[in-house]
């Protein structure tokens, strides 16, 4: 909104405004909005959620020492979700459909969370939507999303070709080649394509909820992802950077820029209330909206493939839970860890709650740091 009145419509009259045209700038100030926008509004939030009775219900099966976090006020995620979207559409080009393709999507995750949460309060209990109703309800998220990328394709705006770390001159086509001549069959050739954006899509969304365990650790690592799906957005769009990098150059892509910047902004601004001890939770709506929106971002500028990286500690979490399960199903009940996710088995080994968090965010910095970084140009 600011773009369009303060660039497009009175730059020809106050030169000054041209500064609202560089992207970097915009990510600033939409990066510092967010903040600013959970840093004040965020008691008022904790208040109300207070006065509505939003509590979180914890799990008898989990940690003892949890107990007492019963009846801290969740469903922050809506203060998250406010922190992000304001700033985006306030300072990104609402001409962009990739941008309103990421909103769409925080919304759309958000609001799984917020009917998962819903039902969580309103019958006083740990269990909200069941594992397959939520499922079934990412699958189709996912799917809208796949479907708005194929559509884009058809019109020569993206490219549904992945880009793969170390090997840039491989770059798979996630479409059936020879169903793209047969008239009947034009659609289904997208089919793999799909299925890979939305099995990426789910699991990446429920990797951030399961990571949700512990005061700030999944908001701590969702400021290193969104940092580093910052960087990844703006050299992605940027024509030097990107021929530099041996990147594909995807002109619109460098306005998520803006959406990525005001992650990190509200990121940081809820982990000043959600940090240990906890003031308040960001529920389900939180950890869906941030999980489909770092995964959508990656969708969209081809680095799903480093998402293991980028969201490393998510990942981790998320593969630790599939392990236990399996573990406990094929092997007589047998567990490889004290308790799933991982962050609660170290806690059962001894660690306090604010070691497991700060040493969390020391891995996924780590893992960020030491995944496949984008080779140089040959000379």
């Amino acid at each position: 909104m600011l773009y369009w009145l303060l660039y497009q419509k009175l730059f020809p009259y106050v030169r000054f405004f041209r500064i609202f045209h560089y992207l970097t700038f915009r990510t600033v100030f939409a990066s510092l909005t967010a903040l600013l926008i959970g840093l004040l509004i965020g008691p008022f939030v904790i208040e109300r959620l207070r006065e509505f009775q939003i509590g979180q219900y914890i799990r008898e099966e989990g940690p003892e020492s949890h107990q007492k976090k019963s009846g801290t006020p969740t469903m922050g995620g809506v203060l998250i979700c406010i922190s992000i979207l304001v700033p985006t559409l306030l300072w990104s080009d609402l001409s962009n459909p990739f941008v309103w393709l990421t909103v769409l999507s925080t919304l759309a995750f958000g609001a799984i969370g917020f009917a998962d949460d819903y039902i969580k309060v309103v019958h006083k209990r740990n269990l909200g939507l069941t594992s397959r109703q939520k499922l079934l309800l990412q699958f189709f998220v996912s799917f809208g999303i796949a479907a708005v990328l194929v559509y884009m394709q058809h019109k020569g705006m993206y490219s549904t070709r992945l880009v793969v770390p170390f090997r840039k001159s491989f770059r798979p086509d996630l479409i059936v080649g020879w169903m793209q001549h047969v008239p009947h069959l034009y659609w289904l050739s997208f089919t793999p394509f799909v299925v890979f954006v939305m099995l990426v899509i789910t699991f990446s969304s429920n990797a951030v909820n399961l990571t949700d365990g512990l005061d700030g650790l999944a908001i701590g690592c969702t400021i290193v992802a969104a940092g580093a799906l910052a960087v990844l957005t703006y050299v992605s769009g940027h024509i030097v950077f990107a021929d530099y990098l041996e990147l594909q150059r995807m002109p619109l892509v460098g306005e998520l820029t803006i959406f990525c910047g005001a992650m990190v902004g509200a990121s940081i601004g809820f982990l000043w209330y959600n940090a240990h001890p906890a003031e308040i939770f960001m529920g389900d709506v939180g950890s869906l909206a941030l999980g489909g929106a770092i995964s959508t971002v990656a969708v969209i500028i081809k680095q799903e493939l480093l998402l293991p990286f980028i969201g490393g500690v998510f990942i981790l979490e998320a593969v630790s839970v599939m392990l236990q399960v399996g573990s406990y199903k094929l092997r007589n009940k047998k567990r490889i860890f004290k308790m799933a996710p991982l962050h609660h088995h170290f806690e059962l080994s001894g660690w306090s709650e604010s070691k497991v968090i700060v040493r969390f965010w020391i891995l996924a910095l780590v893992m960020l740091y030491a995944g496949p970084r984008i080779p140089r140009a040959s000379p």
